[in-house]
């Protein structure tokens, strides 16, 4: 894609080949779509080439952190550090961005040596790390209890990532640490597109397919900005629906223009999440049901009721993601376009990504 702009127009059932509007000034996009596959429980680690394997240290040659594949006798016969403590790690890199559903612990063959309990980190790069929690708190996996058993653990929700590190927190005390392991999983889907600060992606609405009383918006970014639009849609009364991230928190504004005609709660500011802008994916769901409004940030959701705003919003068919088109047009926002990744767009349904891919 060549466009910093595109207008996936979709006003007519014949006008399948979607147009592409440079709005803007060219500026660069780039994309990744990876496959798929049903069963997201593939052996991921067994394959894997001596290189995708690191560690904080090891003991020796024979403990290195190539020898920590799950069953497998070959050197020591598992990863140990030189010394163990608590800031020792061993590292895995998929490869690629991988969906990991489950992993499996084993301590080092026919010897004293496990890890009774771990930390599962993951990561993107290899250098911006995130720690697993489950139930909105740090996560310890249960380990094993000798050196063979195998310990298998399916995740309540599944990682996002190309490296995932597991951190030992305790060991026999009669030993030390030692691993072998297994990440269970496949490979992403993702569809991606990259914001460079000056671009935005144009959706025009069939207004013959518009529900008014149903609206679901769902999407991931990353960011190291912590300012930015991520979605706007303009009305033509000044009425307007804005998602901005301001100091690397997300704001939703609801605004009705005319705020004579409809002096009550003409705006509605809901803002959530904190220091979105680490790098990390995070997920942005808004639901508007009749005037039921649901706004979830990560797992965090935010419920209200729009108390008759929604009837009065005087929206156009333009969704426009990432900037506002045309600066200046509401209010007092900082109208800093977006600097980052998108990731799943998607609109009552529509892959908004695989149609701007596609067309």
């Amino acid at each position: 894609l060549l466009g910093a702009s595109m207008n996936v127009n979709m006003d007519s059932v014949t006008e399948i080949f979607l147009k592409l509007l440079f709005l803007l000034s060219v500026h660069h996009w780039h994309m990744a779509v990876v496959g798929n596959k049903y069963n997201c429980d593939d052996q991921l680690v067994s394959a894997l080439p001596q290189s995708s394997f690191s560690s904080s240290s090891e003991l020796s040659n024979s403990h290195s952190p190539g020898f920590a594949r799950l069953n497998r006798r070959e050197g020591a016969g598992g990863w140990s550090p030189l010394v163990s403590n608590k800031y020792q790690w061993l590292q895995i890199d998929l490869g690629e961005r991988t969906e990991i559903t489950a992993v499996a612990t084993q301590g080092g063959y026919g010897s004293s040596d496990w890890v009774t309990s771990y930390i599962l980190m993951f990561s993107d790069s290899g250098r911006n790390w995130k720690q697993y929690r489950q139930e909105e708190s740090i996560w310890a996996f249960p380990g094993n209890t000798n050196a063979d058993s195998v310990v298998y653990y399916k995740l309540q929700h599944s990682i996002k990532a190309r490296f995932l590190r597991f951190v030992p927190l305790d060991w026999n005390p009669n030993g030390r640490i030692g691993m072998r392991i297994e990440v269970y999983g496949c490979t992403y889907r993702s569809e991606v597109v990259g914001f460079d600060g000056k671009s935005c992606l144009i959706y025009t609405l069939n207004k013959k397919l518009i529900n008014a009383l149903k609206d679901v918006i769902s999407l991931k970014f990353k960011t190291m900005q912590s300012d930015g639009i991520l979605l706007h849609r303009e009305g033509k009364n000044g009425d307007h629906i804005t998602l901005e991230l301001t100091k690397g928190k997300l704001s939703l504004l609801i605004n009705l223009g005319d705020t004579k005609t409809h002096p009550s709660n003409a705006q509605i500011n809901i803002t959530l999440g904190s220091l979105l802008d680490d790098q990390h994916w995070h997920s942005v769901l808004i639901e508007h049901f009749n005037n039921q409004v649901n706004f979830t940030v990560d797992k965090h959701t935010h419920h209200f009721h729009a108390k008759g705003e929604f009837s009065y919003l005087d929206l156009d068919y333009e969704l426009s993601f990432g900037g506002i088109p045309v600066p200046g047009k509401s209010g007092t926002f900082s109208h800093r376009n977006f600097h980052g990744c998108f990731e799943n767009i998607y609109y009552n349904g529509v892959n908004i990504i695989d149609l701007a891919r596609r067309h």
